[in-house]
């Protein structure tokens, strides 16, 4: 039988656009989808079906509408319409993408209430709530302020006082007023329905689902036994599931009153809607699914998973459970539900007026790399609950070091030289190499990371290989073998060999990078990637098509850009010669003059591995520099021959002036400047990065 996985993410409330914390849930769940995919022909077929929606009932959206002059269908339809650029932007790969405000999730959402109800877990009392007589509206506590009953700090909401962070009932509060018109609110009574959570059954369930091993992070077992354990007022109670019009909603089956299902019963239905109109659709079908939706929501193979983020656990882990158990089949209790946490910039929480903020469609927009923070997501993310902190120089540091330093260098160093000599032929490896051996191997660990949700340590061990296939470049120097006579053999499989490891790599990489992976699979000329191609390598006589560029590095002005920081003003003429007349009174200047921050950002100061240097035939002071500067290499002519020897330089960091117009000398054609210091007294010195720096790493 095949495993089959229905997995699906947190409904985004469709009052507004994705941001970033959407998008980083989607990543990681999106990541985790791929992986499961390519795991296809590794151990069993896998049908593994995606599906998202939007969560587009509540009061909040009602008045959305209102305020922007539509009807809320016109108002939810628009949203759900721009939510396409998002999904494709990123590389979210969801098999379906629908709405809670459907007609599957109206018949589901209908049909668990009324099973519910029969089991006798679902009752009606009154109560006691404000109610707008303006708006014409009872009055959720979000709509309510005064003055709170404990210290008499004005304009508190109606649950809790920011001021003393007493917590307290709307009714507590002295001078209530709607936010909504500003009239004085009036008590009224109505009867709502609950559903009986706090039943012997329903605890006793939820006691034995939360104690299944691997089900959920223990951090959020922990947290879900205090609500299950609570005393008093903490004592788990009973969830009020209706609404009073008006309401944008789904009606309450089987009354004449009107009533309307709270936004939060019918929002988790909305996942099997989606997968209900996924099935209904054909679409699944398609990818291969022979049974209908009924048959496979209650397969017993069928693994119904959950990517939530942590502020929704209580709903997730104690009334979604109970809902599906006791609705009976075809429902069923989720097998998984995995958390994780919020996003912040540079450890701040987000914030637009803070300059923390980033807006997923404005990185879109500015062109940037959806990969690039796919990857930066992924190297942040593990298996716990905990926070991601999204730091830009961090961002910019480790894409450029990793994917492009790393990662691409490697396929840029090599792939040219098996084209142009050789017709892009590969050669069989060779049966010394063990380092080939040590990649091909390091599959099954990387896939139990990948499936236990530990992306980051994944990309931490992707990223060693990386290294050492860099090493093994370096030690058989194929620019070397090149000019080499007789050393065609040699050229041919040190190259080939390095592109078996670029395969591999990127085979690892696939489920983070689909869209650098498919560039790839073109490059080769094989087809898409699956795990158990780490156990084969390409054969003898494959050949490979031309190289082409496969990724661009992230520029500091981007996400300047991003972030809508604005550059620092130039300095004027005067300006400036007022302050080197006010520095040069206090003390001797140590420079001329002074230059403004946006001269400084006119240099491109990067730091470049020396791969080669060599004696310059005829020059006094030269030497001729091969440098990586990470994924292009370059010749520099230094003057720096007095000071080294050329084998001593070969492996050293040093720091490039990278956008140096080139300069044509009669050795050749220089293509940049080293950076080295001298004083009065004898000797010039190489400037050189500190420990942890790499080619391509900008110098700022």
């Amino acid at each position: 039988m095949p495993r089959r996985l229905f997995v699906t993410t947190a409904l985004p409330y469709a009052n507004g656009a994705f941001h970033i914390g959407h998008i980083m849930e989607y990543i990681q769940a999106d990541i985790w989808v791929r992986f499961q995919r390519m795991q296809a022909d590794a151990d069993g077929p896998r049908i593994v079906h995606f599906v998202g929606a939007d969560d587009a009932h509540g009061a909040p959206i009602m008045l959305a509408a209102e305020k922007a002059g539509q009807t809320p269908e016109e108002f939810i339809g628009a949203i759900q319409r721009a939510r396409k650029q998002y999904l494709d932007g990123f590389h979210l790969e969801y098999d379906n993408w629908h709405s809670t405000h459907s007609p599957e999730n109206s018949a589901l959402s209908q049909d668990i209430f009324r099973r519910l109800k029969a089991k006798n877990l679902v009752y009606s009392k009154p109560v006691e709530q404000f109610y707008d007589p303006v708006k014409g509206m009872y009055l959720a506590d979000r709509y309510l302020k005064g003055e709170c009953p404990n210290c008499g700090a004005k304009d508190q909401y109606g649950d809790a006082c920011e001021n003393c962070s007493s917590v307290y009932g709307a009714t507590a509060l002295k001078n209530p007023y709607s936010t909504l018109s500003g009239a004085m609110p009036v008590l009224k009574t109505s009867d709502h329905y609950f559903f009986k959570l706090s039943d012997p059954e329903c605890v006793a369930f939820l006691r034995e689902w939360l104690q299944v091993p691997g089900r959920l992070q223990p951090q959020v077992v922990n947290k879900a036994w205090e609500w299950l354990d609570g005393e008093g007022d903490k004592a788990l109670g009973d969830w009020d599931i209706s609404r009073d019009p008006p309401y944008f909603g789904i009606r309450v089956p089987d009354i004449a009153e009107e009533k309307y299902l709270y936004v939060w019963l019918d929002a988790p239905i909305g996942y099997l809607a989606s997968l209900k109109h996924y099935f209904e659709s054909g679409k699944a079908k398609a990818k291969g699914e022979s049974i209908t939706f009924e048959e496979f929501l209650c397969a017993e193979d069928t693994e119904q998973i959950h990517f939530i983020g942590k502020d929704i656990i209580y709903f997730h882990t104690l009334f979604w459970p109970a809902m599906l158990k006791f609705a009976g089949a075809p429902y069923k209790a989720p097998d998984h539900v995995y958390v994780h946490g919020f996003i912040g910039v540079s450890g701040e929480k987000m914030s637009k007026s803070r300059g923390t903020g980033i807006d997923p469609l404005r990185y879109l927009e500015l062109g940037m790399n959806p990969e690039w923070l796919r990857y930066y997501i992924a190297a942040k993310l593990n298996a716990a609950v905990e926070d991601v902190d999204f730091n830009p120089d961090d961002f910019i540091a480790r894409v450029n070091s990793d994917l492009v330093g790393k990662y691409i260098n490697i396929a840029s160093r090599c792939a040219g030289f098996l084209t142009k000599k050789f017709g892009g032929k590969l050669v069989a490896v060779e049966s010394s190499n063990a380092l080939i051996r040590e990649m091909q191997s390091a599959a099954k660990s990387i896939a139990e990371m990948y499936d236990s949700r530990e992306f980051g340590k994944a990309l931490r061990d992707v990223m060693a290989l990386a290294d050492k296939a860099n090493s093994f470049v370096d030690q058989v120097k194929p620019w070397d073998l090149a000019k080499k006579a007789g050393g065609e053999a040699a050229l041919q499989q040190a190259c080939s060999d390095a592109l078996q490891m670029f395969r591999l790599l990127t085979l690892y990489l696939k489920p983070i990078l689909p869209k650098l992976a498919q560039d790839v699979e073109r490059f080769f000329a094989i087809p898409a990637l699956a795990w158990n191609d780490a156990r084969n390598l390409l054969p003898a006589g494959h050949v490979i098509k031309p190289y082409q560029h496969l990724m661009t590095r992230v520029e500091e002005k981007q996400l300047g850009a991003l972030f809508g920081i604005e550059s620092v003003p130039q300095v004027t003429a005067p300006q400036r010669h007022a302050e080197k007349q006010h520095h040069a009174a206090k003390e001797q200047s140590v420079t001329e003059g002074t230059i403004s921050i946006d001269d400084f950002n006119k240099l491109d100061l990067r730091v470049a591995k020396i791969v080669k240097a060599e004696h310059v035939e005829g020059a006094d002071k030269l030497l001729k520099l091969t440098l990586d500067v990470g994924g292009t290499t370059r010749t520099v002519f230094a003057g720096i021959k007095a000071a080294y020897a050329p084998e001593a330089l070969e492996g050293q960091l040093a720091v490039v002036v990278a956008n140096l117009a080139p300069r044509k000398m009669k050795f050749g054609v220089s293509e940049g400047m080293v950076l080295a210091a001298s004083g009065d007294g004898p000797g010039i010195f190489l400037i050189s990065p500190g420990a942890g720096a790499g080619p391509g790493m900008r110098v700022k």
